[in-house]
């Protein structure tokens, strides 16, 4: 039977617990301003009844509070990490985007771009045409001409600085990645010291590693699987495991974390690469971290689309033939040996699912350049397990990085197959004239690498003579238009200090004769130089391919942009505070308190009458 003062003790339970409450929503109020702050609730729950000898049977016992717990709504969790993954992509896209976009700018006047420079130079030989032995005239030229080189120089370095300013981006998130996931590993630690000694949910700290996942989110995809710690017969001990997943893959367990390393590649994707572009490993498998995967998200992956995109044009072709060190491939995509992206040396191909690195690579070509097969003789580090079943299978060989992106790689790649197409075609023309002095010109243009060795492209004009039907053998290191790119284009250096190197005419005795001037400005609108176009819309296919790029980036990043604010609202509607809901909260628990109060004040009164005045006199 319930004691004659259990009113008492059921007054009081509602005082405390009243009491509980309010200081949970003065808590809420604090910090209504304060960002990543999840609105605390407190749980109120009657209290177990007692039975008493009574027709009624029991009666209750008062109310407690069970929890105070906060109040989240996974779902728009999931939701926001899942929006701000693209949105961290997206925004780091197009700043690299807009940057190659300025580039390629060309407005004629305080920016001057290949359009301009390129006018300039056919505009000179034009002027040049005219007045074919002046010197000066010929000094104007050439000098417009080395500056169409200077632009490609200048364009490669500025897409090279580029990739590298990428390539230390990565190694920056990385070091982000790993501070988050340590400091997260140590807040599970400590959630659970609280949590299992005391019962209490430590929603400070939860709040910390929440918004901890809110900035990694930005960085890769992220999901974290949270289950509570449980004895063998089922029992709740107190704790959690936490798990946290990036692009897919757990990063940390509980107390734990894995971290990530930046290697710096032993091998390129392409021919043009920096040296020492990182790789992204797991430090405890030594496992390679896939930053483009499809699962994989967030401002990393766009550092890598935009440092390695190849738009899936990389090399690729059909295992014909394979021993322990070398593999040949046919019916390859790129077919044109002016095309070629492949690294002279220390390259990455994949076969199977199985990479290796190559030293050197041969090619057999036609007289157009047409490229028949490729040999790649592989670094000794590595040998092929079963040559016989490779070839049998006719598996596919894949070279460099295969990115559905246009990135670095990619325009460089554009800026490459113009330069040597349009020079072959150039120093072609250009060979058939005679210069001032009645000898066959020099090459008019050719490459000069950083350490000084000039190609002067004979090898290609060797293959060039071959009978129909017939190839010549080429490989990495030879004399052709491979070895030009955007980065070493230049004029003869012959020809710059001796204009009269020259050729205009295929007779230098008729000193007025232009045929050869003639068909060469025929390369700047009537030939097809590029891409099935003419030499000037290269500015155009590139333009239009930057701008699809930038204009894709931004939409999207608004898109995704607005989406974080509408989901971000939704999540706060849940989680936030809202300082009239609250408000309307204290005036009901303060309401109940007073009731509560009220509650002690009648017993108190119905006690005293009973003590002092029902007794026997």
């Amino acid at each position: 039977m319930a004691s004659t003062f259990f009113g008492l003790h059921i007054g009081s339970s509602a005082l405390s617990s009243f009491q509980v409450a309010t200081n949970t929503t003065a808590n809420n109020i604090a910090n209504v301003k304060t960002t990543g702050y999840t609105r605390q609730e407190a749980t109120l729950q009657a209290k177990d009844a007692i039975n008493v000898t009574a027709r009624y049977g029991s009666v209750g016992t008062g109310v407690t509070v069970t929890s105070i717990k906060q109040q989240r709504d996974l779902y728009y969790d999931n939701k926001y990490w899942e929006n701000n993954s693209c949105y961290g992509r997206y925004e780091q896209k197009l700043y690299y985007m807009e940057q190659i976009q300025n580039y390629f700018k060309d407005n004629g006047s305080s920016v001057k771009g290949f359009s301009s420079v390129f006018s300039q130079m056919f505009s000179d030989l034009d002027t040049l045409r005219s007045k074919p032995s002046d010197k000066t005239v010929r000094n104007q030229f050439i000098s417009s001409a080395q500056s169409l080189c200077t632009y490609f120089n200048q364009m490669s370095d500025n897409l090279s600085k580029l990739q590298d300013d990428c390539n230390e981006e990565i190694r920056n998130n990385v070091d982000k990645i790993n501070s988050i996931s340590e400091k997260i590993s140590l807040l599970n630690k400590e959630i659970n010291q609280i949590e299992t000694g005391t019962g209490v949910e430590a929603s400070s700290l939860r709040d910390e590693r929440a918004n901890l996942i809110d900035s990694l989110s930005k960085i890769v995809n992220v999901s974290y699987n949270e289950t509570e710690v449980q004895n063998t017969n089922g029992d709740n001990l107190g704790g959690t495991n936490f798990s946290l997943y990036i692009n897919g893959e757990k990063v940390v367990e509980g107390k734990d974390y894995r971290k990530l390393i930046c290697e710096s590649s032993k091998t390129k994707n392409n021919q043009t690469d920096n040296d020492d572009m990182y790789k992204i490993y797991w430090e405890d498998t030594k496992m390679e971290f896939s930053a483009t995967a499809g699962t994989a998200g967030g401002s990393l992956k766009a550092l890598f689309e935009v440092r390695d995109g190849d738009n899936l044009e990389n090399f690729k072709g059909k295992v014909t033939k394979a021993d322990s060190y070398s593999l040949t491939v046919e019916n390859t995509s790129i077919d044109n040996i002016k095309s070629l992206n492949l690294p002279d040396k220390d390259g990455k191909i994949t076969v199977n699912n199985i990479s290796y690195s190559y030293d050197s690579w041969e090619a057999q070509v036609d007289a157009q350049g047409n490229i028949k097969s490729v040999t790649f003789n592989l670094s000794k580090d590595k040998a092929i397990a079963d040559p016989e079943k490779t070839v049998a299978e006719g598996y596919l060989l894949n070279a460099g990085s295969a990115i559905n992106a246009r990135g670095i790689p990619y325009y460089m790649t554009q800026l490459n197959e113009f330069v040597r197409n349009f020079s072959e075609m150039f120093n072609q023309i250009e060979s058939k004239g005679q210069n001032l002095n009645g000898d066959t010109p020099p090459t008019f243009f050719e490459a000069i690498t950083n350490t000084a060795k000039v190609y002067d492209f004979s090898e290609s004009e060797a293959y060039s003579k071959l009978p129909d039907g017939q190839t010549a053998t080429i490989n990495s290191s030879s004399n052709t238009y491979y070895r030009m790119t955007a980065a070493n284009f230049s004029v003869n250096k012959d020809v710059m200090n001796d204009v009269s190197l020259f050729a205009t005419s295929t007779d230098y005795v008729k000193t007025d004769s232009c045929d050869i001037v003639d068909e060469l400005k025929k390369l700047q609108s009537e030939k097809t130089v590029y891409r099935g176009d003419k030499a000037e819309s290269f500015l155009e296919t590139i333009i239009s391919n930057v701008s699809v790029d930038t204009e894709k980036a931004e939409t999207y990043n608004k898109l995704y942009s607005n989406l974080e604010q509408t989901i971000a609202n939704q999540r706060t509607s849940v989680s936030g505070v809202d300082e009239d809901e609250e408000a309307l909260n204290l005036v009901k628990f303060q309401y109940s308190y007073n009731m509560a109060s009220k509650i002690i004040s009648v017993m108190n009164q119905m006690l005293d009458k009973l003590i002092n005045d029902t007794g026997v006199a």
